[in-house]
């Protein structure tokens, strides 16, 4: 599985996902296992283009082999911290 998170730090809702990462790692020691993507980036703009995600943050988990959706939150609140763990 591959997990992402879309985010940008210069936003309303940076402390929320800030504050959501740091509780993540806490719970679970797999923060390292989140990967992050700006989507003010060309990285990060074309993966929103390619899921077509309009709304962050999203949490994406994907499916290694072929990029398949297997769970997408957007928005706030976050996703429950068990949810996106239970993925990973």
């Amino acid at each position: 599985m591959r997990a992402i998170l879309l985010w940008n730090e210069q936003t309303d809702y940076a402390s929320e996902v800030r504050e959501w990462l740091g509780d993540f790692e806490h719970d679970t020691g797999k923060g390292s296992r989140l990967e992050q993507l700006d989507p003010e980036t060309m990285e990060g703009s074309d993966f929103a283009k390619t899921y077509d995600i309009l709304q962050y943050p999203a949490v994406l988990i994907l499916d290694e082999d072929d990029g398949r959706v297997l769970k997408m939150w957007k928005g706030t609140p976050m996703p429950q911290i068990d949810e996106v763990s239970y993925w990973i």
